[in-house]
């Protein structure tokens, strides 16, 4: 039997939520006005498009995602009134905490807003389900992937989105060495734990070209292996392959393009990424006929040292100025799942596929 990925994707998209709504998570106060008092608020006097469009859409999803667990589950009764409900309690314990936040304006009108997205992601859903999108999914599931594959299905499905951050190297997932430093560094200020941490002799150096391309190349490639473990056929593998480096070169421009401008969306695409990119797509073809569990040993063997070259560079001036237009711009709505995927998806796909192997031995 095959397990659904919507649960999981729809408490990945909850955190999204959370973070979103309550960023930056700093200078808390009490202005001494209960939590429940913007229900009662006189209307905003400044409402723009984008506004609106934004609390529609950023509950949809989840309405949606919810919807589907429940008509997954067999609970088509509750399919759209009980991912509403669960939609209009987050999203009003979200517009309470915001009170506490100087940065953040508590509305009655998003809260309303929101709720209305979570119906429509939700109605939206059992409307497929009555014309049998769902049922077609679950037959293509069926052919393609093997029973045990709802985790896999979900970081592949995740990858895309992870690469909308912008890296400091193109496909550059799981940099977070530098950063954490940085973080414990701060946290430990003033303290004697402070000498505990390792200190550098010499600063990380930019990635030579060689570095770069091997970079672009395992990126690229470390999906394709992880799909190579849950797709049960050589030729949808090797179709998969063509999917996942569409997906990631759009992906990236579309990065790009949020970033720097639509000029610039395919300003990453110098020489060496050209050659990783080349070289990821012949050799994933290739791999594509080679055992599940070879596909497993050589994705861990991959994401070693892919981790361990990509952590070896520092971040550059111009990712550091890009980070600050992300985190202080409009993309902050999205700035905290992209984030957070781009930071954490490589170290999930390490454990999924060693639970993979654990699974598969015990059944063995």
């Amino acid at each position: 039997m095959h397990k659904s990925a919507a649960w999981p994707l729809a408490l990945i998209y909850v955190g999204l939520i959370v973070y979103a709504s309550l960023y930056p998570f700093s200078e808390w106060r009490d202005q001494g006005v209960l939590p429940w008092a913007f229900l009662a608020a006189p209307p905003p006097r400044y409402w723009t498009g984008f506004d609106l469009a934004i609390n529609v859409a950023g509950y949809a999803p989840l309405g949606g995602l919810l919807a589907l667990s429940a008509l997954r589950s067999g609970r088509a009764r509750h399919a759209v009134l009980v991912p509403v409900v669960a939609a209009a309690l987050l999203a009003l314990v979200m517009e309470a905490l915001q009170i506490y936040l100087p940065a953040r304006v508590s509305s009655r009108e998003d809260l309303l807003l929101n709720s209305v997205g979570a119906f429509f992601g939700a109605f939206c859903t059992v409307i497929l389900a009555k014309m049998g999108a769902i049922d077609r999914w679950s037959q293509i599931r069926g052919r393609w992937f093997v029973p045990q594959s709802r985790g896999g299905i979900v970081l592949l499905a995740l990858w895309p989105v992870a690469l909308l951050f912008p890296p400091a190297v193109p496909f550059g997932l799981g940099q977070v060495l530098e950063r954490l430093e940085e973080a414990l560094g701060a946290q430990l200020v003033d303290t004697p734990f402070l000498n505990w941490l390792p200190m550098r002799e010499t600063e990380l150096q930019p990635l030579v070209p060689g570095a770069e391309m091997v970079c672009v190349w395992l990126g690229l490639m470390i999906p394709c292996l992880l799909g190579f473990c849950i797709v049960r056929t050589r030729a949808r593998r090797a179709v998969l392959v063509l999917m996942t480096v569409a997906a990631g070169v759009v992906a990236s421009a579309l990065s790009a393009a949020l970033s720097w401008g639509p000029a610039h969306a395919w300003a990453w695409l110098g020489l060496p990424v050209q050659a990783g990119l080349l070289l990821a797509v012949v050799l994933s073809l290739v791999l594509a006929l080679v055992p599940w569990r070879a596909s497993a040993a050589l994705l861990l063997l991959s994401l070693g040292i892919y981790l361990s070259v990509l952590n070896q560079a520092p971040e550059s001036a111009y990712f550091s100025q890009t980070l600050q237009a992300w985190e202080q711009g409009r993309f902050i709505r999205f700035h905290g799942l992209a984030q957070w995927l781009g930071w954490l998806w490589p170290y999930a796909a390490l454990v999924y596929v060693l639970s993979l192997i654990w699974q598969r031995d015990a059944k063995n």
